[in-house]
């Protein structure tokens, strides 16, 4: 049984001709309400996941589903040329098997048998449908392989054309599977014809409120950690992102969107008529006309839950096949491990110095917990702080020269499960400016963040350059640090390591990277010598490095 399922991506223009020994290619396509999807990866006994490639289409299968009761032919015909199509490169690129599942429209329709048959003629193999709780099964077993959610309460909810399903969970064990008819497509269809005005808006979330209550006691669920899966949660990540300036980040996955903000959201697009909600930042053009039914839908079970935000996955119930058809099993993961997992596996790709890596690690964390909330730090950037530590110098897997801002875009683009993307450009922003020139404002990847943003990048970089410092020679020659915040002056006395004979190359290292913290804390930085000799940040002469 493997540890963990580990979900990879492989950028198409690389992607291998055939599976790696010992992988099995394999191709998963949800046939939904809205969109047809199709996922192309290799997985290994492990229960490593590669994704080799990507195919999606919207043929709107489920349009007119709740008045007619049978799916259109010119939409059935638009669904089985789609699917068609993914078929053909499924088996160009070498997949072993492909299985296709159809959800809510075809379910629900008079004529699903029909459009299996048209399927099988275009495709070539038996499309299975599955039920709402076996949607739910398989959004929960996609949310157990990319989120924690070994210790508390979990809902998962996946809101896709024709349905909502939800997944109850208390300790990464399943309690309960629920299916509702309220999908994005159908509840536009069935409400917002007319348009998103308060009236109709108010009687779908009423109505979608009253059915919450038999089936989401809310004694049992209150507070749960809720994760969303779905077009309506990545494109809300996708204009929340937007709004704070985030969208260079590399992914909407794990982005977590407060409560109060997904209201506000709903209350911008609701205000639009559907072409101008398509030039929205962050919103799918093809997706404005049932953008704002989705997010209602989101907002009451939030409301339900009392919950104070949602984690977006952009994972749901393609990958969910994927692992059952790989007979791979995630097993449940502690609060943190998947953070953890994936900045040591990013640092080891990238043949990082440990050595050097952790002592900065260790003497940034000293420098926080004496100095962080002086400056403005929260306790949450400790966390932060440490990644980029330890991530500061995978630059130089490209080359020394500007290896800051290699570091900068290998972190950015990087795959870091348990990391929301606010928080990875965050972090990739701080270790870049753990050398060179601090952060201002002509920097093309500072300048568009939100000043909350850039506040926070310039207070965990001042403590990253001068900690960096501290080991200018790259031989831990430092053991310890004793900080004090005085009334004139921040005081940094370093102590030499068992073995460590002096400290020049250290003194003046730090020395040179102290001016932002010395801006920020509005007292000199003095770096103190064993013989007592100071080096006051006031004194500091020209460049770094």
């Amino acid at each position: 049984m493997p540890e963990r399922a580990r979900l990879t991506v492989t950028p198409g223009p690389s992607r291998p001709a055939r599976a790696a020994a010992g992988a099995r290619r394999i191709a998963a396509i949800d046939i939904g309400s809205n969109s047809v999807r199709q996922i192309v990866a290799d997985v290994t006994p492990d229960g490593t996941i590669t994704v080799v490639d990507e195919m999606k289409a919207a043929p709107r299968l489920g349009a007119d589903l709740d008045v007619t009761g049978v799916l259109g032919s010119a939409a059935m015909e638009r669904a089985a040329e789609a699917v068609g199509r993914m078929a053909t490169l499924a088996r160009q690129l070498g997949a072993s098997r492909i299985e296709a599942v159809a959800t809510s429209a075809v379910r629900d329709a008079d004529n699903g048998p029909q459009f299996v048959a048209r399927v099988r003629q275009e495709a070539g193999f038996d499309l299975r449908i599955i039920d709402g709780a076996g949607e739910a099964r398989l959004s929960w077993l996609s949310a157990l392989a990319h989120f924690d959610v070994g210790v508390g309460r979990t809902v998962v909810m996946d809101i896709g054309g024709g349905s909502l399903e939800l997944s109850l969970a208390a300790d990464g064990v399943l309690d309960d599977l629920v299916s509702l008819p309220f999908g994005a497509l159908r509840l536009t269809e069935r409400y917002l014809r007319d348009g998103a005005g308060a009236r109709p808006l108010g009687k779908l979330r009423r109505d979608v409120r009253d059915a919450l209550k038999d089936v989401l006691p809310r004694r049992d669920w209150r507070g749960a950690q809720l994760i969303g899966s779905g077009g309506t949660f990545t494109n809300l990540a996708g204009i929340h992102l937007a709004r704070r300036g985030m969208l260079v980040a590399r992914s909407v996955h794990a982005t977590a969107v407060p409560r109060v903000d997904v209201e506000h959201i709903l209350d911008t697009l609701a205000s639009m008529q559907p072409d101008e909600r398509a030039r929205v930042a962050g919103l799918n053009p093809e997706r404005a006309d049932i953008i704002v039914a989705g997010i209602a839908v989101a907002a009451e079970v939030m409301a339900r839950l009392e919950a104070r935000e949602v984690q977006v996955s952009r994972y749901g119930i393609r990958e969910g096949l994927l692992l059952e058809l790989a007979r791979v099993t995630p097993t449940v993961a502690d609060p943190g491990e998947a953070r953890q997992r994936s900045v040591r596996e990013l640092a080891e790709r990238c043949h990082y110095e440990e050595g050097h890596a952790t002592q900065v690690q260790r003497l940034a964390l000293r420098l926080f917990d004496t100095l962080g909330a002086r400056i403005g730090c929260t306790p949450a950037d400790r966390q932060t702080l440490a990644d980029a530590a330890l991530l500061h110098d995978v630059g130089y897997h490209i080359s020394y020269d500007r290896h800051h801002k290699h570091s900068y875009h290998l972190i950015l683009h990087a795959e870091l499960l348990g990391i929301a993307p606010d928080e990875q450009v965050v972090l990739a922003n701080v270790a870049r400016y753990h050398r060179g020139a601090p952060p201002k404002r002509k920097h093309r990847n500072f300048s568009g963040l939100d000043k909350e943003v850039r506040d926070r990048i310039v207070r965990l970089s001042a403590l990253l350059r001068v900690a960096d410092g501290f080991d200018r020679g790259h031989v831990g020659a430092v053991g310890e640090l004793g900080v004090r915040f005085l009334q004139r002056a921040i005081r940094i006395t370093p102590k030499p390591a068992a073995g460590a004979t002096q400290l020049r190359l250290e003194l003046w290292g730090a020395h040179r990277k102290s001016e932002l913290l010395a801006e920020l804390a509005g007292v000199p930085v003095e770096i103190v010598a064993s013989d007592g000799a100071v080096l006051s940040s006031l004194n500091v002469d020209g460049g770094e490095e």
